[in-house]
């Protein structure tokens, strides 16, 4: 199996305060680091683990079935979160962590198509039942959609150089897996963005994730929907790895919370916002020194923490 570090799997533990008898959400199980020391926690309690992927819930499933009374797996989005618990009757649960980032596993096993290190087929699904694929977007995508996408997904300053040498490529026969399309990248890149520390095909292909697997709009929709589903005093614990996702994490708690659109002179509210999240902490908590140098994956992360009130 991988080896794999679970990301702030402290200070995810210690903000969730798990209470013994609690109902607990994983929305993102992976291979289950986060979710172990929450069961090792839970006497008559409950730990749902939700993840997209299949080989994730096998994987998991197996080497957590020690505890396999008192959890429950499901194979599903994490965006769906608030279907999925009134699917198994439960009305509210004390705490929700997603961790937004991609598994080890996911990166590790070249065949998955995540990583610009190793030749694989163009696939980048996170649910491999799922029918997008890289290879559809590389290839079938109007070169003006893959314009936006590596500059809105990937923050890719070279976005359109790129795009427009993916489109000439591709007119002389598919870009079919990973290598020939860093290739291509690297080829529309002027010299100076080579020698940049970081891999010139990084952006792209978190660009092309995103794409494939909607993970912008399934924050979106998990940040509307999720915070309704914990009792009062339920913790709501989100690790982002990008921008983009840290800023619908941080702009859907400040609407839950300070959502109030009257002016600010009104002597009362009269736009019926009501309160019904509070940020426990006014910055993002991040990696410790410690962390950072026995995982360089985390680096970028950012754990949100917010509050049911």
């Amino acid at each position: 199996m991988p080896e794999h570090i679970s990301v702030l799997l402290n200070e995810c533990i210690e903000n969730l305060n798990i209470k013994p008898d609690g109902i607990y959400v994983d929305g993102t199980l992976g291979l289950g680091g986060h979710s172990e020391q929450i069961l090792k926690r839970l006497k008559s309690g409950r730990l749902i683990g939700i993840d997209r992927d299949e080989s994730a819930i096998k994987r998991t499933g197996e080497r957590l079935k020690s505890y396999a009374d008192k959890m429950t797996l499901v194979h599903g989005n994490f965006c769906d979160v608030s279907d999925i618990l009134d699917e198994l009757g439960i009305d509210s649960v004390d705490g929700m962590l997603f961790d937004l980032g991609v598994s080890s596993p996911q990166l590790d096993e070249s065949e998955r198509g995540f990583s610009y290190m190793n030749d694989a087929p163009l696939d980048m699904r996170m649910d491999n039942t799922g029918a997008l694929t890289a290879w559809n977007v590389v290839n079938e995508w109007p070169e003006t959609e893959i314009i936006r996408i590596l500059r809105d997904y990937g923050e890719e300053r070279y976005a359109r150089r790129i795009a427009q040498r993916i489109a000439e490529k591709r007119e002389d026969k598919p870009i079919d897996t990973t290598l020939e399309l860093v290739d291509i990248i690297r080829s529309a890149m002027p010299a100076a963005a080579l020698r940049e520390k970081q891999h010139p095909a990084k952006r792209s292909f978190q660009a092309i994730r995103i794409a494939v697997n909607d993970e912008l709009g399934a924050v979106e929709e998990m940040m509307r929907t999720a915070p309704d589903k914990l009792k009062i005093g339920g913790k709501l614990c989100v690790i982002s790895f990008h921008s983009l996702e840290d800023r619908i994490v941080k702009t859907a708690i400040a609407a839950r919370e300070n959502g109030c659109t009257c002016p600010r002179e009104a002597p009362i509210c009269t736009c019926g916002f009501v309160q019904t999240l509070r940020n426990v902490h006014r910055k993002p908590i991040v990696p410790c020194e410690d962390e950072l140098n026995n995982n360089p994956r985390s680096r970028s992360a950012k754990l949100r923490v917010a509050e049911r009130v």
